[in-house]
């Protein structure tokens, strides 16, 4: 992957043109199922009859069997596990952490996932999901000075486009500490100083 000097970073421009841009979205293969709902719980140890019994799930604040949160990425808002599907070629030269936001750096590191559900996901609901880029900023830290900050948020939706869940994550991109030394020559020349 080529990198950016510093100095050539231009972070108001990419945070113009990738703010809000719209990265992947996928949408659920099959609507969400009590079977798979109750073979996760068996398989978890998760006894919560809001998701395995219909009786007790009818009696509770959402009268009817909900699904619980940690299946919600994989399974239900996306192509699922099984059957496998076609996978696509992506660029060898775009590294996923960064989703193809340029940066100085290409060392990656997640720092923060956080989620948040907002609606209960019921039996029949179809799910999809649309990951967008949410911020980009620069904050140095000890390693490197220049360290770019790539907030992304997937935002997962019913059939009615009502928001059920988003998720936040937060991930690092630095420089190597040879090309923080070798950036550093060209800085001290742009500001008079001797490498």
């Amino acid at each position: 992957m080529s990198t950016i000097h510093p100095l050539d970073y231009d972070l108001e421009a990419v945070k113009k043109e990738w703010i809000g841009k719209l990265i992947s979205e996928s949408a659920g293969r099959y609507p969400v199922e009590y079977d798979p709902i109750r073979r996760h719980c068996h398989m978890v140890g998760d006894l919560n009859p809001a998701f395995l019994d219909p009786e007790a799930a009818k009696a509770g604040p959402y009268g009817e069997v909900i699904a619980p949160p940690s299946m919600l990425p994989t399974y239900f808002a996306s192509g699922g596990p099984w059957p496998p599907m076609e996978k696509h070629n992506a660029d060898s030269d775009t590294p996923l952490f960064t989703f193809g936001v340029p940066t100085p750096g290409d060392r990656g590191i997640n720092m923060e996932v956080s989620w948040e559900f907002l609606e209960p996901i019921r039996v029949g609901d179809m799910l999809r999901l649309e990951l967008h880029i949410a911020d980009i900023f620069k904050k140095p830290i000890k390693l490197d000075p220049h360290a770019i900050w790539i907030v992304v948020e997937t935002s997962f939706m019913n059939q009615h486009d009502a928001i059920v869940a988003k998720w936040r994550n937060t991930m690092l991109v630095h420089r190597a500490p040879e090309q923080v030394a070798r950036d550093a020559e060209r800085e001290a020349a742009h500001s008079g100083g001797e490498a």
